[in-house]
């Protein structure tokens, strides 16, 4: 191994508990990777999300958000298509939690243990 920073791949899947990934989680975890000297890049995919969710009553709202759109909220705007990942430029590859996981990328949050993935999420956790 040599001296050089880790390198770190944190996948984001929007912005909210609810239908993306949980702000304080993802946040935290940007944090803690700069303090332990790891380099990181968010990235996600360039979808629409499954569902958007009032965050204060839990509804279902009409309407439509991408996915690396929101994320790039939590990502200050530094962010990367998931579609262009290269797993040979990390050293490892973070998921913070909230329910865009099970909605945007995959759909276990509807299909359970029958769920499809998102192509381009089950091709960087092959790599």
């Amino acid at each position: 191994m040599t001296d050089s920073k880790p390198k770190v791949a944190v996948v984001l899947s929007g912005c909210g508990v609810f239908d993306g990934s949980e702000i304080h989680e993802s946040v935290l975890a940007l944090l803690a990777l700069e303090r332990q000297g790891a380099e990181y890049e968010c990235y996600a995919p360039d979808i629409s999300q499954a569902r958007v969710i009032n965050h204060i009553s839990g509804d279902q709202m009409d309407g439509e958000r991408n996915v690396l759109v929101e994320s790039a909220r939590i990502a200050r705007g530094e962010i990367k298509n998931l579609a262009d990942f290269d797993a040979a430029a990390v050293d490892a590859i973070m998921f913070p939690g909230g329910f865009g996981a099970a909605k945007n990328l995959s759909s276990f949050a509807f299909d359970g243990a029958e769920c499809s993935v998102n192509e381009d999420n089950a091709r960087l956790t092959r790599m």
